[in-house]
């Protein structure tokens, strides 16, 4: 896929913003949950709806909302396909202006707070597609090993049927002179 994938109804435009906000509901097309799952690497996204508030901050906007979505994606174990429903909140803020070029001080050090807020986002002219704020949330509330119920590892079939003195650690073991056998 080339490209970055946009949503239909997915911009918001900053310079028309009601005083009290404006909302944004959106439920991908077919088209769209196709390219989607492609993007993901998953079977399928069965439905992904979105409902988002977006109040001025700061020169820009904060969005606030929640993401719901159905995905399909085979089990890391059989492979079958496992069915996952997502519900996710959403809030992020977006500042006019990220393009600035900035190399900073040679040497200077960074501090970055991991307790403090994300650091916002940044979209250039009056209006920012919020198709990445979507996905992004999408794609980090998937299960990345996702597993039909009742499965576990063990259905693999990887026991070894070898001894314990048979195994390549007892054999080193006793290299050393650590067998406890010896």
């Amino acid at each position: 896929m080339t490209g970055r994938l946009q949503l239909a109804d997915a911009g918001i435009r900053i310079d028309s913003m009601p005083p009290k906000g404006r909302d944004l509901a959106l439920a991908a097309s077919e088209e769209e949950r196709e390219a989607i799952a492609a993007q993901l690497a998953i079977t399928a996204v069965e439905m992904l709806r979105v409902r988002l508030h977006a109040d001025k901050f700061r020169g820009g906007f904060r969005v606030k909302g929640r993401l719901e979505a159905v995905v399909k994606q085979p089990s890391v174990i059989s492979l079958e396909p496992v069915r996952q429903e997502i519900a996710e909140d959403i809030d992020r803020i977006f500042l006019p202006g990220g393009e600035k070029p900035f190399a900073g001080v040679a040497g200077a050090e960074t501090f970055v707070d991991l307790e403090g807020d994300d650091v916002p986002d940044h979209f250039e002219g009056p209006e920012a597609d919020l198709s990445d704020l979507i996905i992004e949330t999408l794609a980090l509330a998937i299960d990345p090993y996702p597993r039909a119920e009742g499965e576990s590892i063990g259905d693999l079939g990887l026991e070894s049927s070898e001894s314990d003195d048979s195994s390549p650690f007892s054999r080193l073991r006793a290299l050393k002179g650590n067998d406890p056998g010896s």
